[in-house]
């Protein structure tokens, strides 16, 4: 088994009056087509694709690459921020779920010996 989906909960923080609102998210990561990245979709079709290593550097302290940043957020959330040419969405994970998944992707990218 190579490939990883996990579904999660994770909060846009939008900066109307509704302050934050959950969404569902899917994390991916298909160790086949490239063991180096994760994928993050989000609702509406949307779906950044990032290193894994910056996903796991991004829990202990704030990391940038390109168009995506994140950060730490207190000790139990992390916070994502994706730019593009029209603004920003910024989700808030619980670093659990995050952490849940990293797990699962270096399980899944570690070969069976037999």
């Amino acid at each position: 088994m190579s490939a990883v989906e996990q579904y999660a909960r994770a909060h846009l923080v939008t900066d109307s009056s509704e302050g934050h609102h959950a969404v569902p998210v899917v994390l991916r990561y298909d160790a086949e087509a490239d063991p180096h990245t994760v994928r993050v979709g989000l609702p509406g079709r949307r779906e950044w694709i990032f290193g894994r290593h910056l996903l796991e550097q991004g829990l202990r302290a704030p990391v940038t690459a390109g168009d995506v940043h994140i950060w730490p957020c207190g000790r139990v959330q992390t916070i994502v921020e994706f730019h593009t040419r029209d603004g920003v969405t910024v989700v808030q994970f619980d670093a659990s779920a995050l952490i849940r998944f990293l797990r699962r992707t270096y399980a899944a990218a570690t070969p069976v010996s037999r």
